[in-house]
This record gives structure tokens, C-alpha cells and sequence, in this order.
């Protein structure tokens, strides 16, 4: 359904702490695939849809998910911000039962501001499971304002909720006066208060455990440990690299295969209409790069998305923040930045954007100058087309499978060298850009909990992998145009390409490099993935761009045209830090309103990785 309009409907907020199943909720609720997040602070705008419920429209809006009203966050500060202006018709604070003493706090200070509210207590089976049970009619007593206790993966209590929403809003409960009791914790302790209505409503049973439960190992003293955190670590992220590159290459070749054999039919349909030359750069130029594009960038992230979803909706990535949390820490930055370092290997673009969950100005900034030392999806098929011809393709005695493993090592050891370089970068940012307030780092640490896994893979391919991929065609587009008029127009029987190329030459040597790859860089800014088949046009003195071909023949064209081991490391380097892509300088800007700081966002990593690639050259040739 629509959401233009609803400013004549029932507005419904839906508020409460982090991982409570709030967004859960708000897509049941809409329909819309608005994405769970398992960490705090991930959603910082606010959501918006629509509900009918009994015929009659609801505009639902979730609030960031936040502890408290105090506006120690910028989740706070949303979230009471919109409770005091907006004076939505009604606010279904949302609890979780496990916890629910320390989310009975976050309810007393919303029903300061307004007593039109509805308690929902979700996640009843996580209760059941561990013996909790919850007296909704003490709660109702006690707080004077409906509650209902659901789990929001069922249909039917879907159901159940919506109708107590549309109860609620007909009653309109504004003539109930708040208890004294709660006017008061709410002014003075809510804490204490919170503290003793949970012993008045909540009884604990023993739960039904197996023996071996007894012996149940917790997995929190082994993802959290402080001797097998990092390692834990090191192992999920090599297995992901391991089971996307097995799947991606096997997708790719099917998937650049059919999309290039549409070319002639796309041609023939094209002639008839419009001029020869015309015909061409829509077909060889527009749509072979973009088709490249989407053959060899589809496959990887319609794996990855998905697996790194996976280990979220399991609730392992605040692990993951909450060790590297030290690291960022004697960088002088804020741990969330972990969370955003994580978004960049989709999309550095996204991990910018995810940045606007730390609080500190100074330290989002820094967050955000530094997210494109993390490899995005788009420079992964040259990292890994570079890895494979020059580190593991002249090993002939390495079998596919042992293959596809070193070069997943290979793989996290850059990973690891980017990782690095940010823990580097943030130190020298925070040493040199103003001071300012260092940021409130509250990290909760959800349970661990069963994946939904068929909801895991529509809402990761719709809401990130369709929405990345849709992105680099915009870009690929008229980066394909441009890339055949250079290939196409002429001077003096040279190409425009060419004559970039030996342009840019001399000073590409100087970093271990040639003129055809600082150009296939420049003009691989709209789009990452379209640099190593520039490399290829140009050296091949190609008109248009080339079908993916096999790692054979690459290797043939590279070794003819000069490279070394030398020019690998160097290509590898240069692939981790240059310039990021153009939507990620453009996400910059809007997140910064500043020229000033996108310039710097471009300048960083390209100063770093001109850098390195100089001392790398003058390392190998003074060890001749």
C-alpha cells in the first residue's frame, strides 16, 4: 500500500528498546521489507508505512529503537522529539519479556508524554522457552493502558495486535489520568519503579531442559572470548568468502554467458530503427559494460548479502563490534564503527550512510572518511581476478577445491590489511581533526536466536542486493558510453584511449603501474567492477568492451603487456585504497554538507594507496 496521503489518517507509533522485534512488527504490520536489525541504533530515520486495519487506514511510523528519553543519542533524541511534536493518536511501546525490567523503564517515560499507548509484549515463546510468565491483567491495572502479549512471527497474533490497535484508538484513552505512582518514578527513579512493578507482574518457572543442557557450552565465551573472539572472527568471515566465491563462479560464467549471447538479437532488433554507429554504442558500449557489470557483480552479492543477513539475524555481528570494540577504542573512535565497517563490504555507499548511527559528529566523520579502506563488492572481481592469475593459478598441482580455500585466505589476509589501514586512518584522523564529544557507545548484546531463514533471503536480495546492483547500473550505463567514444574517436589513426594511456604512463611507473591501469581505475570510478575489462580494451586496442573470457587468456594478455609479481601486489594495493566510486563521494556529500570533507573523503585513501604502491616499487627494485 501507498504511503502518500496519511497525514488525514490515525498516525501509530511504534516505539521501544533494541531488539525487541520492533521493525519485525512494522512489516507485519505494513507489508513493507523494512529490514531487522540486530544491533542498537541501526534504524536512525524514521520508517514509515500503512496499515488497514477493519477497513479503516492507519499511518504506522517506527521510532528508532532506543533504552531510554533522556536524548543521550541521537535515537533518543528522534524518538522524543516526535512523541512531544507529533502527538501520535497512539504509541504501541513494544517489550521484550526476557528483559522486560530494564524495558519497563523506556515505558514509564514515554506515558509522561502521553497516556494514548498500548503495551505489546512480543517474543512470548523466548519466555515460555525459559519459564517466564507475564500477568497482562496486573500490567493493565498497574499501568492503566491495554497491554497484549503476542509473538510477532505468528499470523494470527499479527491479527490479535492489529485489532487491539484499532480498540485502543476508539477508545481514546486521553480522559484516563496517568497513576500518580508513575507521574512520580517518571519525574524522580523510573528505574526503581520499573523495578518493582516487574516483581508484582512476572513469576518464574523452572524451565524444561534436556541433560544435556547441563552441559551446554555458552557460545558467548566463545565468540567473545578473549583468546578465540578475534579468531572466531576470522574463521565466519573466511568461510562467507569461501562459500561465495565457490557459488559466484559457477553463477557468473552462466549468468555472462546468457546476457552476452542476447547482444546479436539486441543488435538485429536496433539496426533497423536507428544509424549503424548509433546501434553500436547502445549495444558494445551501454549495454556490454553494463552487462558486465551485472554478470560478474550479481552472483558474488546475491551471496553475500544473504550469509552476512544470516549471521545478523543470528545475532553475531554485535559480537563482532563488541571485539573490535578495543580496537576502535585506542584509535580513539567509537565502536560502532565496526557495525558501519561491516556495511561497507556491501556497499561503501551504505556503509557511509549506516555511519549516522554514532553519535559524536567528530566520530561519525572519521567513520565515514574511513569506510572505503574496507573493500566494497564492487573491487572484489578485480581483487580476486588479480589473486587468481598471479597467486594461485600458477600452482598447478592445487586442486579447485583447495584453490577456492587459499584464495579465500588470500582474500581475508587483504581484508585483514584494509581492516588495518581503518584502525590507522581513524588514529590519525582523531589526532588531527577538532575535538568534540566522544560518543556513548551502548552495546547490547541480543540473544542468540534461529534464523528465519526464507525471510533472511527475500528481504537481503530485495533490500540490498537488487538495491546495490540497481545503483552500479546507473552508473555503468554512461560509463559504458563514455569508455566506446575513447575507444572509437580517433586522432592522428590513436585512440583517445590510448593517448590517455600514454598520458598518464610516466607517472603510473612511478607506483609500479602502467598508464592502461591508473585509466581503467579513472574511468572504473562510476563502477568498480568495470576495471579490469578496461585494462583488457585497451590493451587488446579493442573498440568496445570484451566478453569475461577465461583466467587463461587474461593472463596471456597481462604477461604480454609487462606484468610482473611486482605489478600484482602493486594492482592489489591500489584496488584496496584509490578514490571511492562516484555514489559513494556522492553519498559523502549528502551526509556531511560538506565539500570540504568529500575532498577529503577522495584525497585519504587515494593519498594512502599512492603511497604504499611508490614504496612497494621502491622496495622491489632496489631488491632488484
Amino acid at each position: 500500500m501507498k504511503n502518500s496521503n496519511l497525514s488525514s489518517v490515525p498516525m501509530i507509533a511504534l516505539a521501544g528498546n533494541p531488539n525487541v522485534g520492533k521493525s519485525t512488527i512494522f512489516n507485519a504490520l505494513t507489508g513493507l521489507h523494512q529490514h531487522t536489525g540486530n544491533w542498537s541504533g541501526k534504524t536512525v530515520d524514521l520508517a514509515r508505512g500503512s496499515c488497514k486495519i477493519q477497513n479503516k487506514l492507519y499511518s504506522i511510523v517506527d521510532l528508532p529503537g532506543c533504552y531510554s528519553l533522556c536524548s543521550t543519542s541521537r535515537e533518543e533524541e528522534i524518538a522524543r522529539d516526535f512523541l512531544i511534536q507529533k502527538n501520535p493518536q497512539l504509541v504501541v511501546i513494544i517489550c521484550d519479556p526476557v528483559s522486560l525490567e530494564r524495558n519497563l523503564t523506556l515505558v514509564l517515560q514515554i506515558l509522561r508524554f502521553t497516556s494514548h499507548a498500548l503495551l505489546c509484549i512480543n517474543l512470548m515463546d523466548q519466555a515460555k522457552k525459559r519459564g517466564i510468565h507475564i500477568s497482562c491483567e496486573k500490567l493493565e491495572k498497574e499501568l492503566q493502558i491495554p497491554v497484549i502479549a503476542i509473538t510477532a512471527r505468528k499470523k494470527t497474533d499479527i491479527a490479535r495486535l492489529k485489532l487491539a490497535i484499532a480498540q485502543a484508538v476508539s477508545k481514546n484513552t486521553c480522559a484516563c489520568p496517568k497513576p500518580p505512582a508513575i507521574e512520580a518514578a517518571c519525574q524522580s527513579a523510573c528505574a526503581d519503579y520499573a523495578s518493582l512493578l516487574y516483581q508484582k507482574v512476572v513469576t518464574r518457572h523452572q524451565a524444561k531442559t534436556s541433560p544435556m543442557r547441563k552441559h551446554h557450552f555458552h557460545a558467548d565465551s566463545l565468540f567473545t572470548g578473549t583468546l578465540t573472539g578475534i579468531p572466531c572472527m576470522l574463521l565466519f568471515l573466511l568461510l562467507i568468502f569461501w562459500l561465495t566465491l565457490t557459488g559466484a563462479n559457477l553463477l557468473s560464467d552462466k549468468l555472462s554467458s546468457v546476457l552476452f549471447s542476447l547482444e546479436p538479437a539486441l543488435f538485429h532488433s536496433l539496426s533497423g530503427i536507428l544509424p549503424e554507429n548509433l546501434c553500436q554504442l547502445i549495444v558494445y558500449g551501454i549495454y556490454r559494460v553494463t552487462a558486465w557489470v551485472v554478470g560478474v557483480m550479481l552472483p558474488p552479492m546475491a551471496i553475500f548479502f544473504p550469509l552476512f543477513s544470516l549471521l545478523e539475524d543470528f545475532g553475531y555481528l554485535p559480537r563482532v563490534a563488541f571485539n573490535l570494540d578495543c580496537c576502535f577504542a585506542k584509535c580513539c573512535s567509537c565502536g560502532k564503527q565496526a557495525l558501519t565497517m561491516m556495511m561497507g563490504f556491501g556497499c561503501n555507499a551504505a556503509g557511509v550512510t549506516g555511519c549516522r548511527i554514532i553519535d559524536s559528529p567528530r566520530e561519525r566523520l572519521i567513520a565515514i572518511l574511513t569506510n572505503s579502506f574496507v573493500p566494497c563488492n564492487g573491487r572484489f572481481p578485480t581483487i580476486i581476478a588479480i589473486l587468481s592469475l598471479f597467486f594461485i593459478g600458477q600452482n598447478a598441482s592445487l586442486g579447485s577445491g583447495a584453490s577456492t580455500w587459499l584464495l579465500s585466505l588470500l582474500l581475508t589476509g587483504i581484508i585483514l590489511f584494509g581492516t588495518v589501514m581503518t584502525f590507522l586512518c581513524s588514529w590519525l584522523l582523531s589526532k588531527t581533526l577538532p575535538k568534540g564529544i566522544p560518543s556513548a557507545f551502548t552495546l547490547e548484546l541480543p540473544p542468540y536466536r534461529k534464523p528465519q531463514i526464507f525471510s533472511v533471503l527475500i528481504h537481503s536480495f530485495f533490500s540490498k542486493t537488487l538495491q546495490v546492483l540497481l545503483r552500479a547500473i546507473t552508473a555503468a550505463a554512461p560509463a559504458g558510453l563514455l569508455i566506446w567514444v575513447l575507444a572509437n574517436v580517433s586522432s592522428n589513426g590513436v585512440s583517445l584511449l590510448e593517448s590517455a594511456s600514454g598520458f598518464l604512463d610516466p607517472f603510473a611507473q612511478l607506483l609500479g603501474l602502467d598508464g592502461t591501469i591508473l585509466l581503467a581505475f579513472i574511468l572504473g570510478m562510476p563502477a568498480n567492477e568495470i576495471v579490469v575489462p578496461i585494462m583488457i580494451m585497451a590493451y587488446t586496442a579493442g573498440s568496445s568492451l570484451g566478453s569475461p573470457g577465461n583466467l587463461a587468456s587474461m593472463h596471456r594478455i597481462f604477461m604480454e603487456q609487462g606484468w610482473t609479481i611486482e605489478t600484482a601486489v602493486c594492482v592489489l594495493i591500489f584496488c584496496l585504497m584509490h578514490w571511492p566510486c562516484a555514489t559513494t563521494l556522492l553519498t559523502i556529500k549528502k551526509e556531511t554538507h560538506s565539500l570540504k570533507w568529500t575532498a577529503l573523503g577522495f584525497l585519504l585513501p587515494t593519498g594512502m594507496g599512492l603511497l604504499f604502491c611508490g614504496v612497494v616499487n621502491w622496495m622491489f627494485q632496489v631488491m632488484g
